[in-house]
């Protein structure tokens, strides 16, 4: 099993299609999304969701945890989480707390982090976060955990974000290093649009040949 992650959107372009390239091998896979192309792009966010992919918390503005104190990183994270739950709000997914407020979730108004996300699919309703950059405080990641979060960091990274990536290298070295268990960094994002569109399909492609499998973290 491979758990395929993709960091920084949703993008109104780049993330649909990625889910048409997910949908073409039949993978589901795990989004880490920034809370302002949340609120920006609800309309893709919801079509994740409703395609059976899964939505992390990627921070509100992808801040970096080491260059921020804890209530400044905590509440960026919260504000975040709130907009994830108005996605789910917008799909009808979230019934127990909204039956009772009877309106979105804003990020003035935000629930409980610890409060889990009602959802189709269980795997919805843990609290996934990644850290932006991968950087972030053993403070931080005490608080968080204590709020219910499950921290993702990742054993193989595509670099797709990288300008002038040789595809091919980041390719070979994605399917060698590959084993059960893997957890890959892709980005739907404008940066690494040209290299993920070169190596995803190929990616996907290698990876059922030889026999893996993918899931939702």
């Amino acid at each position: 099993m491979i758990y395929l992650t993709f960091d920084d959107g949703p993008h109104p372009e780049i993330t649909p299609w990625v889910m048409d390239e997910l949908k073409k091998f039949q993978v589901k896979a795990s989004f880490f999304c920034v809370g302002d192309n949340l609120s920006k792009f609800p309309d893709v966010a919801k079509r994740l969701l409703k395609e059976g992919h899964q939505i992390g918390n990627h921070t509100m503005r992808h801040v970096k945890g080491w260059r921020n104190n804890n209530n400044d990183y905590l509440q960026d994270i919260e504000n975040c989480e709130a907009e994830i739950r108005r996605i789910h709000w917008l799909l009808g997914t979230e019934p127990n707390r909204l039956e009772q407020n009877n309106e979105p979730p804003s990020q003035s108004n935000p629930t409980p982090n610890n409060q889990a996300i009602s959802s189709p699919s269980p795997k919805a309703q843990l609290c996934l976060f990644r850290p932006p950059y991968g950087q972030i405080k053993p403070s931080q990641i005490k608080e968080l955990r204590a709020r219910g979060y499950e921290i993702i960091q990742w054993s193989d990274l595509s670099c797709d974000y990288v300008k002038h990536l040789n595809c091919e290298q980041s390719l070979s070295a994605l399917v060698k290093n590959a084993k059960p268990g893997s957890i890959v960094v892709f980005h739907d994002s404008e940066k690494a649009e040209i290299q993920l569109k070169q190596i995803l399909p190929s990616y996907l492609e290698a990876m059922l040949t030889a026999g893996f499998t993918f899931d939702t973290l």
